[in-house]
């Protein structure tokens, strides 16, 4: 930011870093609170929230800079968010029951953003301030994000407890996607333009995510009776 800049501009960066600044802090502590109880609703949605405000405030901010990249992550990031606390409410698709439109829509313009993503970074790299590796590489991850849940939709879950692995999962990838915009606006200026500093969230939030999601399907597996 310059002492320059719209007085917009400087109200919308304030607003995004103290909303990104709850964010980091209240994932974890939604996280650590006993699943289902008040607390974790509580700062769970305020979490969500943030992220919600983060991503509205980055795309304006992010066009003016322009920094697009942030802006097609900032949806996705969201996206994430928004899907993982919206399964709570589709739990019956597992008996049959059907997605709603707001559902469906959020799933279509994360899909068009993240191959945009991807197509710009491979194609045009200079006109998104990425490197191509690394934008096809969140490209494939928004799309592929957006196609599971939407396929879910239709061909319905056969697990009954999908809807929590899918919670847990999409709202870890939207703290992944958190660290990596965080990441890039600040490590870069310190250690420099490297692959490794878009992408080393994902590779540890990834395995967290698999390992925490394998933890609780052991959990919840059906307890086979002891022969008699």
């Amino acid at each position: 930011m310059h002492a320059h800049d719209p007085l917009w501009v400087k109200i919308f960066l304030a607003i995004h870093i103290s909303a990104g600044a709850m964010a980091f802090l209240l994932a974890p502590v939604a996280l650590a609170t006993a699943k289902g109880g008040k607390q974790h609703k509580r700062w769970g949605k305020v979490y969500l929230w943030s992220m919600g405000v983060v991503a509205a405030t980055a795309l304006p901010m992010a066009f003016f800079f322009p920094v697009r990249f942030l802006a097609l992550v900032a949806v996705f990031s969201f996206y994430f968010a928004f899907s993982g606390y919206r399964v709570l409410r589709l739990k019956e698709l597992a008996r049959g029951g059907n997605a709603e439109p707001v559902d469906w829509i959020a799933g279509v313009v994360t899909f068009c953003s993240s191959a945009l993503l991807a197509w710009l970074s491979w194609f045009r790299p200079a006109s998104i301030e990425v490197l191509p590796l690394v934008g096809v590489v969140f490209g494939f991850i928004g799309m592929q994000g957006a196609v599971g849940q939407m396929w879910s939709f239709v061909q319905k879950p056969k697990e009954k407890m999908f809807w929590w692995y899918t919670h847990l999962g999409n709202m870890i990838g939207s703290y992944i996607a958190a660290w990596s915009a965080f990441s890039v606006v600040t490590l870069t200026r310190v250690i420099g333009n490297h692959w490794y500093v878009w992408l080393w969230p994902t590779m540890v939030g990834v395995p967290a995510i698999s390992l925490t999601t394998a933890y609780y399907r052991r959990k919840f597996a059906p307890r086979q009776k002891a022969a008699v």
